[in-house]
């Protein structure tokens, strides 16, 4: 069982590759409101201070959450809690990567967050879809986005490797201020990408409009 949190920002609907299904838990964060709408797509639950939905006119059978305005939380990390007390240990945020950079950031840094819980976690909005492991290794499956990129999440991050790419690597380090493993492009039906120390966050993305 999944979450899919729909939160604010822009998306393009007709490109996202990961889509509830069954049984998923659908919950909207605020604005992630009408991303859900465009995705075609109907939340279980609304959760926010809707400063940025204004007050929401939903069915009667979806369950409000309504939080003050003035919290410590984003109402993306409040979203990702409620579905974390829910028992759910996969999630998928829907949005989040456009629009103000602080929150762009913010969103980011729950991967790290969640990496910390073993939840598995990504967030997307059609183009782009990002993950982090850290002192792990992951596989990526041939997709819809053609750019693979690495970034170092921590100032030095030690025994780097990725096959199946058109500039693999091997025991590499990357830092923090010298990003390099960027654009970097699948091969064959799949990547290899391991890291020994320090975090990673990898990001697949499309070419830009």
């Amino acid at each position: 069982m999944r979450a899919y949190i729909y939160v604010g920002g822009e998306i393009d609907p007709a490109n996202l590759t990961d889509h509830p299904k069954g049984d998923d838990l659908v919950i909207a964060a605020d604005a992630g409101w009408n991303n859900a709408k465009k995705a075609g797509v109907k939340p279980m639950a609304l959760l926010g201070d809707f400063d940025s939905l204004g007050e929401p006119h939903v069915p009667d059978d979806v369950e409000i959450v309504r939080v003050p305005a003035e919290k410590d939380l984003t109402d993306t990390q409040l979203a990702v809690e409620y579905a974390l007390q829910k028992g759910i240990r996969d999630i998928v945020i829907v949005g989040g990567l456009s629009g103000r950079l602080d929150h762009t950031l913010s969103n980011l840094a729950i991967l790290e967050h969640l990496e910390t819980l073993r939840v598995h976690a990504l967030i997307t909005d059609g183009y782009n879809r990002a993950r982090f492991i850290r002192n792990n290794s992951t596989l990526i499956p041939r997709g819809a986005y053609r750019y693979l990129s690495l970034i170092a999440a921590d100032p030095v991050v030690k025994g780097v490797e990725i096959d199946g790419v058109k500039y693999p690597l091997k025991k590499a380090t990357l830092k923090r201020t010298h990003q390099y493993a960027v654009s970097n492009e699948l091969t064959g039906n799949c990547a290899f990408i391991a890291v020994r120390r320090g975090g990673l966050y990898i990001i697949e993305s499309r070419d830009a409009k």
